[in-house]
């Protein structure tokens, strides 16, 4: 949606400037992608609530616009990253460096999905965004996830779904899963015995980025 809105921005465009027309697909983005999942329900992941996201889905979406955002402390986030890395040699981490300082700033780049994270969060923490979103806490959902749960749907204004939190199934949605041979093996595996909080040292850190980065604060 936001790669076809920025085709405002080229030349091309400028030299014959149909809005009309690009928005008429831009309204149509979202419909035309999901046409073949036979879902009454979808969830769809990304950063939704940055500002320019967020304004789009406001013009283009057609629909109540409600956002999910699972929130976990931005140190136990970088270091989970850090803990994959360091055993996982194909990691997308790695490829770009070794060094465990070098990787946190990497992870931390403007552009990057942390810092998109909290801009979208800093955005939806404003008056005039705060009913389009659900906060969820990472240690909640793992202690209490029916309760948790019964909080989302409540959101989300559905029906509940009697869901099972032991025994559990990788993740598969429309007959597609994660291929991670692309950003490295396991990025995407979860534990299917029970739902357990994931035993995160934060202590792994370099001392400069626990210095630096644990001034942050989400909320």
């Amino acid at each position: 949606m936001k790669n076809v809105f920025l085709l405002k921005q080229d030349e091309v465009f400028h030299n014959y400037p149909d809005h009309q027309s690009l928005d008429n697909v831009l309204d149509a983005v979202y419909p035309a992608y999901y046409k073949d999942w036979n879902f009454k329900y979808i969830i769809d992941r990304g950063p939704a609530g940055t500002t320019g996201n967020l304004m789009l889905l406001k013009k283009h979406f057609k629909q109540e616009i409600k956002i999910i955002f699972l929130v976990r402390p931005l140190l136990e986030v970088l270091a989970s990253w850090i803990t994959w890395s360091l055993k996982t040699p194909d990691s997308w981490i790695r490829k770009a460096t070794t060094n465990p300082t070098e990787a946190c700033h990497y992870l931390m780049k403007e552009d990057g999905q942390i810092t998109m994270e909290m801009k979208c969060m800093q955005n939806l923490l404003k008056p005039e965004n705060k009913h389009h979103v659900h906060f969820v806490d990472y240690k909640e959902i793992v202690d209490q996830p029916e309760a948790t749960l019964k909080g989302i749907y409540k959101f989300l204004n559905i029906p509940s779904f009697k869901h099972r939190f032991k025994n559990l199934d990788q993740v598969m949605v429309n007959g597609l899963g994660y291929d991670d041979t692309v950003l490295g093996q396991g990025v995407h595996t979860i534990k299917t015995k029970k739902l357990i909080k994931s035993k995160t040292d934060v202590k792994i850190l370099p001392p400069e980025i626990i210095k630096q980065y644990g001034k942050i604060k989400f909320i």
